[in-house]
């Protein structure tokens, strides 16, 4: 008996959608339009005569219909995608890394010459996540991810960290007002800053009230424009257009090199970075990559502290351990 099966690009489509929370994710996910998932999951509605998503397009909610599909779908998405990996695993394949899209942008793609410049037999292949929720989850090798810092890495209150992962410490964030050489010349202290047009980003708009909180001063009550990526943020920080709340590991670059200043240096954000890797997956590659990104965060500048003392990265685990991660 033929099993009639709705088209395979629909299903994916729509469980992205389902699993986190907004079109513009899922499409940010799977390398398509917003407009591609949304056609794609429409054609699911017509294909099983059901309605998925309630709500409006900016707020979505899943039907009791999508509650009960999703996880079905999650879980026979990863199976396929474990079936795959095991067999590059044993044909000695690329590694898959998924990190957020800005770290992806302003941190890992500027320091990949390196790794292929001493590592060329060895294909990194690199794609973006919103959830950052663990290595096996996400389908891939290694998982860059960041998690509040009074959370151990087994993910205690509530960072969900599987059993059959394991964790590799990276760097402690730090956060700090940046923008361009002529908005520098425009403040001298912080609550100046609210003479500026202030720069937000969709995915972390509470990011000048961590700043605030961390300088024990009143949140800017500046508006400005919100971007849908922070790479977007900094950009528009670059151009002139703003002032800008960042991670220092996302601005390092472009603050050695003069193209944005911090005029008051930069604060823990209560968040560090670490890489996950399942643990059932040993190739020599992979030890490999977790080895020179040991080496990338020992070579990073120190962090410009508030009143211009740089602050020791004891956060960052540089000298870690020669342990996998």
């Amino acid at each position: 008996m033929t099993r009639r099966l709705p088209p395979l690009a629909a299903l994916r489509a729509f469980e992205a959608a389902a699993r986190l929370g907004r079109m513009t994710a899922a499409a940010d996910e799977l390398c398509v339009s917003p407009g591609a998932v949304s056609r794609q999951v429409r054609q699911l509605e017509q294909h099983l005569g059901l309605a998925l998503f309630a709500g409006t397009k900016a707020r979505p909610t899943l039907t009791a219909a999508a509650r009960t599909l999703q996880p079905a779908l999650t879980q026979a998405f990863e199976q396929i995608h474990e079936a795959v990996r095991s067999l590059g695993d044993a044909h000695e394949g690329p590694l898959d890394v998924a990190c957020f899209s800005t770290f992806t942008v302003k941190w890992l793609i500027p320091r990949l010459f390196d790794f292929h410049a001493h590592h060329p037999g060895i294909e990194v292949r690199l794609r973006t996540t919103d959830t950052g929720t663990g290595a096996a989850r996400e389908g891939c090798d290694l998982l860059i991810t960041a998690i509040p810092t009074d959370r151990d890495s087994s993910g205690n209150s509530g960072h969900s960290i599987a059993d059959d992962e394991m964790a590799l410490p990276l760097f402690d964030e730090y956060l700090g007002p940046v923008m361009s050489p002529a908005m520098a010349g425009l403040v001298a202290r912080p609550h100046d800053l609210a003479s500026l047009p202030l720069l937000h980003t969709r995915g972390r708009r509470n990011a000048w009230d961590l700043w605030a909180a961390s300088m024990d001063v009143a949140p800017p009550a500046a508006a400005g424009p919100v971007y849908e990526h922070y790479y977007f943020t900094l950009e528009a920080a670059l151009r002139g257009l703003g002032a800008a709340v960042a991670p220092w590991h996302l601005v390092m670059d472009d603050v050695q090199a003069g193209r944005l200043l911090a005029p008051f240096g930069f604060t823990a954000s209560g968040y560090r970075y670490l890489a996950l890797r399942r643990s059932t997956a040993a190739p020599a590659r992979l030890d490999t990559l977790c080895t020179w990104l040991q080496a990338q965060v020992r070579a990073m500048p120190q962090v410009p502290a508030v009143q211009g003392v740089p602050i020791t990265q004891a956060g960052n685990f540089a000298a870690a351990p020669k342990n996998r991660c």
